[in-house]
This record gives C-alpha cells, sequence and structure tokens, in this order.
C-alpha cells in the first residue's frame, strides 16, 4: 500500500535552501519516491501559505520511513530544516475504501 509524506514549510533563507532540492533528488530516487506535488506558489484556501508545499509517494511505509531515516539524508535534511521555518511534514497511508 502506498504512503505519502506531506510537507509544507516556510523557505526563510534562500540561500541555505538552494542546494537542497539537487541534494534530496538523488535520495527520493534511491528510495523509489515520486514527486506528485512540490509547489512554491501555492493558493491557500484555508489556513496560513506557507512558502512550499511538496508530496511524495513512496510504494509503502517502510520506504518512506528508509528514505527520512537514511543517514545520507541528514546533511541533506538539516540544509532543509535549517533553511525553513514553520515546518510540518507528516507521513500518510493511502486511502483505502471500505469494502462492502
Amino acid at each position: 500500500m502506498s504512503a505519502y509524506i506531506i510537507a509544507s514549510y516556510d523557505i526563510v533563507d534562500e540561500k541555505g535552501y538552494e542546494g537542497y532540492v539537487p541534494a534530496v533528488g538523488p535520495l527520493l530516487a534511491k528510495h523509489g519516491a515520486e514527486i506528485l506535488v512540490a509547489d512554491y506558489g501555492a493558493q491557500a484556501l484555508e489556513g496560513e501559505k506557507r512558502t512550499a508545499y511538496v508530496v511524495l509517494r513512496f510504494a509503502s511505509e517502510e520506504a518512506a520511513l528508509a528514505w527520512y531515516n537514511d543517514p545520507a539524508y541528514d546533511d541533506v535534511k538539516k540544509m532543509r530544516i535549517d533553511s525553513s521555518a514553520n515546518g510540518n511534514l507528516v507521513l500518510a497511508r493511502e486511502f483505502v475504501p471500505p469494502s462492502g
């Protein structure tokens, strides 16, 4: 069953963030992630708008956690965290309608 990492955050240090996207790409590929959304200009319908919104699809919850906990991601993750504020990252499971 697919699992999704959903992220939203405000980029507060553009210079510090500029290396994040090129660095995270190979790690996402390594773990079989598909980038469904990467939007830096999304329209807020409710709540407070953030600078960045990302939705990643992984084959499973285990694959998503393997990416997030990969030691090779530690320095890349730090780059994102240090250059952003108001971050929110969640792991959500694929919706499966009840049978019957």
